[in-house]
């Protein structure tokens, strides 16, 4: 399909969820914003390992299937993607690593995540293994790191879990380097191996653009940032705002956004780890004033309860940042319902050549909902 036929299609997907919402027909969508890139732009790959060392296999699972498919120079990795993909391979065969078999339960790799931050231009490696096995991933790390001098980072992950998750709970680093460094607009963030980060750099440098453009600051806000990660929006609000809030469920996201302030000189920022209903409770129980709430939640969404409280602080302004037409309608529909109307939404394509579409929507309080107050 031809680029400008899916960018029509991608602004049709989110004009139709909005349409099953009669609350919803009179937001203004407009025209997608395009990465210049529409190849090579994903920086970030979590593959699947299957077959033997002598033929492995590196790439996704088929649908519905525990088969894998096998990559070869994929169209939408970044270059240097491909290039350890392929160098992994070899190494897998020259070293006769085992691979894990799940019926059987035996075999050491399971998984490979690869990341690659293009402002160093550096790539990190995780191997992740069915246990704890030193040797045999220590010799293909250095084979790796060998043939590619741009992977700066190499790690063992250890996941013995049955099933599909692919990141267990432990790092074991090979390399006295720990993370990558990526510069996104006017921010330096650090990205470790479990790091949720947007795989698109471009992508993601419009969307944080964006978020600050509708968010309006004039340096005397208090700006919550819940779902926040690794503190990508909220350290880029942060320059513009008297304090930022950012809430996140998962603590290495905490202790990487800690550390991303701590590197950017940014302390008007600050994060808290934990369930986000409950911390929005805190936050009310406290009477924080909130003046812009932005929401990035998974592609599920935000659950009922969560949203109710958020409008429970009455920012002036919510901006909710989203990967699911579906849900994002659903939960405009539900916000509609609580006096905060949605009057514009920015699609943004930060994953060319696939169905997928990332989705920036502005709310407000209702006059009638102010007047009530």
């Amino acid at each position: 399909m031809k680029y400008q036929e899916q960018a029509v299609l991608k602004r049709q997907m989110i004009l139709k969820q909005l349409s099953f919402y009669p609350d919803l027909k009179d937001i203004q969508v407009h025209p997608l914003l395009e990465p210049l890139r529409k190849i090579h732009y994903r920086t970030t790959a979590r593959l699947a390992i299957a077959g033997k060392h002598s033929e492995p296999y590196i790439g996704i699972f088929r649908r519905s299937s525990h088969d894998v498919f096998d990559l070869v120079d994929c169209a939408i990795h970044h270059p240097l993607v491909n290039k350890v993909i392929e160098t992994v391979r070899r190494g897998i065969t020259k070293l006769k690593v085992p691979i894990y078999n799940p019926r059987s339960k035996m075999g050491l790799l399971r998984f490979l995540v690869v990341r690659v931050s293009e402002s160093e231009q550096t790539a990190m490696v995780v191997f992740v293994t069915s246990e704890r096995s030193y040797n045999a991933i220590h010799h293909l790390g250095k084979f790796v790191r060998e043939q590619l001098p741009e992977v700066t980072v190499v790690a063992q992950n250890v996941n013995s879990s049955e099933g599909n998750v692919i990141m267990g709970p432990t790092d074991y680093f090979l390399t006295t380097r720990h993370h990558l460094t990526e510069r996104i607009g006017d921010i330096s963030l650090m990205i470790s191996p479990r790091s949720f980060f947007q795989v698109n750099r471009e992508g993601a440098a419009i969307i944080y653009e964006k978020v600050r453009e509708w968010a309006g600051l004039t340096g005397r806000e208090t700006v919550l940032d819940l779902y926040c990660g690794i503190g990508g929006i909220a350290l880029t609000l942060a320059r513009g705002a008297a304090k930022v809030i950012g809430v996140e469920v998962v603590e290495a996201a905490v202790a990487d956004a800690v550390k991303n302030a701590s590197l950017n000189r940014i302390g008007n920022c600050t994060f808290e780890a934990g369930d986000t209903a409950e911390l929005l409770e805190e936050l009310a129980d406290n009477k924080e004033n909130v003046d812009v709430a932005v929401l990035n939640p998974p592609r599920k969404g935000c659950d009922e309860q969560a949203l109710r409280r958020i409008v429970s602080l009455a920012p002036g302004k919510l901006i909710y940042v989203s990967c699911s037409p579906e849900s994002l309608a659903r939960d405009l529909a539900f916000l509609a319902g609580l006096g905060y109307c949605c009057s514009e939404i920015q699609p943004v394509d930060m994953f060319p050549q696939t169905m997928h579409v990332e989705n920036i929507a502005l709310l407000e309080k209702s006059k009638l909902s102010q007047s009530f107050k």
